[in-house]
């Protein structure tokens, strides 16, 4: 569940008090609900029935050890784009025939470790281009592995307006996936290859799309993809279809009119059905959607600043704690961790970071005229911490973790002292 007020007006999450969590660990710290992301991973997993499927939890939204091992026992395999994702989905207890790794420069390093783990190395490595057909054969007659190759395909959609340019992924002018003209071509390269094993043709068209309409364009072309590939006598060792992830979040909200992944799985499977791809098992890479409503990032209240054009309200997270608003021109709602949702005396405050950037501001917000001694930046359980740095010298926040309405783990405060001593000793 997303935070809720008690009726003392102390914001709650996973049924512990923001305000008695942060005061002995110190903000900026972000506050995951385990349990609530397990809970969305089971019903989305649940939507699938007794139809073949995979649930490949996208690692990069959050890489923290909790959420992947709860999402795994929800029954979540693992989507990956490098080495070290693959390391932590591993040894959080993923299977390796559960995970798919994307990525459009893996390294010979990444692949040989993908083809090296298991029995018979990973799921599925995802192919972005007729070039890495070559280097993957390569790695795989090096480590005597037959590997297991997933086509990424581009399916070259006009995305202009739908989403942030930044997380649109699925158009011609974008880095990733095997370009649509040359996706038959790399079917057959794979096919040819005594050392290659096609399992899968997938895509991932961006992210934080609010309907299917773009979704299912992109499930349409790969059927297509599919279809051909089939005429032609090739892709017999195809097991899977890969729809992606990317299904949108309510930074609002407001919003009753958000796709509901399991809502999307009913529908492209009737798609499969009508297409006669229905043997086929369907994976989908939500990220996101299992995580970003279910944390929080709570910053302590430094100082207000009044001036005649502008109220700004300082607080101790930044945009290295934060980086989408930075980076995509996103919103996060701003609430005060206790008293009521919308104070009697709210006035807009902006609300802005300790970083010497002007970027680093998380916008206007309606907040006590008095201000608050915390808030929590709503929705920030993806793309929060994983995107965190050290700029300007500051602290990487902190995290906690809530499950069974208790906090049952925490991450260390990193230390200033160790980055000074770390900076000068080079």
């Amino acid at each position: 569940m997303p935070p809720v007020r008690d009726s003392s007006g102390l914001l709650h999450l996973g049924g512990v008090s923001l305000a008695e969590l942060v005061r002995p660990l110190g903000t900026p710290t972000y506050v995951y609900d385990v349990d609530a992301m397990a809970a969305g991973a089971r019903e989305l997993v649940a939507a699938f029935a007794d139809a073949p499927h995979l649930v490949a939890y996208a690692v990069k939204a959050n890489t923290a050890g909790r959420v992947i091992r709860a999402l795994a026992g929800a029954g979540c395999g693992a989507d990956v784009v490098s080495g070290a994702e693959l390391r932590v989905a591993l040894a959080c207890g993923v299977a390796p025939d559960r995970v798919v790794y994307s990525g459009v420069a893996k390294t010979d390093d990444e692949i040989d470790a993908a083809l090296s783990c298991g029995s018979r190395g990973i799921g599925a490595v995802q192919v972005e281009s007729l070039e890495e057909i070559g280097r993957l054969e390569a790695r795989a007659r090096a480590t005597g592995r037959r590997a297991r190759v997933g086509i990424r395909a581009n399916p070259s959609l006009d995305l202009k307006g739908v989403t942030h340019a930044n997380i649109a992924t699925g158009h011609d002018e974008a880095k990733f996936g095997v370009p649509r003209g040359d996706v038959l071509r790399a079917v057959a390269l794979v096919d040819a290859s005594p050392h290659l094993e096609l399992v899968g043709i997938g895509a991932h068209v961006g992210s934080q799309f609010m309907s299917d309409g773009p979704y299912l364009e992109s499930a349409r072309a790969l059927f297509e993809f599919i279809r051909g590939a089939r005429a032609s006598g090739r892709a017999r060792s195809l097991a899977f279809v890969d729809t992606g992830g990317g299904f949108g979040v309510d930074y609002t909200g407001e919003r009753t009119d958000v796709l509901r992944p399991a809502d999307f799985v009913a529908t492209v499977r009737r798609e499969m059905r009508a297409a006669g791809l229905d043997d086929l098992a369907l994976y989908v890479e939500p990220g996101r959607s299992l995580v970003a409503p279910h944390g929080v990032l709570v910053a302590r209240v430094i100082q207000p600043k009044v001036a005649a054009v502008a109220r700004w309200l300082m607080i101790d997270a930044g945009m290295n704690d934060l980086m989408r608003p930075a980076l995509y021109q996103a919103r996060h709602r701003i609430v005060a961790i206790d008293g009521p949702a919308t104070p009697p005396l709210a006035v807009p405050w902006r609300v802005v970071g300790p970083v010497c950037e002007s970027s680093d501001d998380f916008g206007e917000h309606l907040l006590p005229v008095d201000p608050p001694n915390a808030v929590a930046i709503l929705d920030a359980g993806a793309y929060g911490f994983t995107m965190a740095s050290r700029y300007n010298g500051r602290q990487l926040p902190l995290e906690a973790f809530v499950s069974g309405g208790s906090v049952v783990a925490t991450t260390k405060r990193d230390s200033v002292d160790a980055w000074v001593a770390e900076r000068v000793g080079v």
